[in-house]
């Protein structure tokens, strides 16, 4: 399998790794707050420092493609593209939202496989960037925003199975959703460790992205809030 540089910055917390063979061979990761100018380029240059000095190539550069943070995800992106763009290789865009389930799908043996996958990332007041997948990843609710009103998921907890919230967003969604069938799952954060089957994935098909065109996946529009006076 191809060795990667995987980029994550989606969220609250950066992250790079690479990867190789469905191994993760160097991990840098910072959850502790969005200072990811600051940090991603280190990051990134430990992952190629690891490369280089056991003389390994690296193949290509995945990035998360979000939804998620604005400024997280263009930083992430432009990071990916110039770096894509520096070693001659492709680039390939990870759905946020995917690797996330992927997370929860492979963190335990004791989740149900008949189990519905819901990720959700803040973004803000009541709404989250959403989706809901089976375990092949087949996509039971599109990637959306979605307002957290007083029973969002209505259609999926009606099936009976067990339904796995997970992501920054999903504190809210206990304010909200009391089913007996809805299950939350704690600490998942999108990582760029957690890439590497879907990247190989990618990488394998030859699912690349446009190195001068692609852009992130925001699901709405950027809403601009004016400074608070300090007078």
């Amino acid at each position: 399998m191809a060795v990667i540089v995987n980029i994550e910055t989606s969220t609250a917390v950066c992250s790079a790794a690479l990867t190789a063979e469905g191994m993760v061979l160097c991990h840098r990761e910072c959850m502790e707050a969005r200072n990811h100018a600051a940090l991603l380029s280190g990051f990134i240059k430990d992952c190629l420092d690891f490369a280089a000095d056991r003389e390994m190539k690296v193949e290509a550069v995945a990035v998360s493609m979000g939804p998620g943070s604005y400024t997280g995800l263009r930083i992430g992106l432009s990071e990916a593209k110039g770096l894509a763009y520096a070693l001659g290789v492709p680039l390939i865009g990870v759905s946020t939202l995917e690797l996330m389930a992927t997370r929860v799908m492979f963190s335990t043996d004791d989740v149900d496989p008949d189990s519905i996958l819901v990720p959700m990332i803040d973004a803000r007041r009541m709404e989250v960037f959403t989706a809901a997948y089976d375990f092949a990843l087949t996509p039971l609710m599109t990637p959306r925003p979605l307002i957290l009103d007083a029973d969002p998921y209505a259609d999926l907890l009606a099936t009976g199975r067990p339904v796995l919230f997970f992501g920054d967003g999903s504190a809210k969604a206990r304010e909200v959703i009391t089913a007996q069938n809805a299950v939350f799952v704690p600490d998942v954060d999108p990582l760029a460790l957690d890439m590497v089957a879907l990247a190989e994935q990618k990488y394998a098909r030859r699912d690349f992205i446009d190195l001068a065109y692609s852009v992130p996946e925001y699901l709405k529009e950027f809403q601009a809030t004016k400074p608070r006076s300090r007078l």
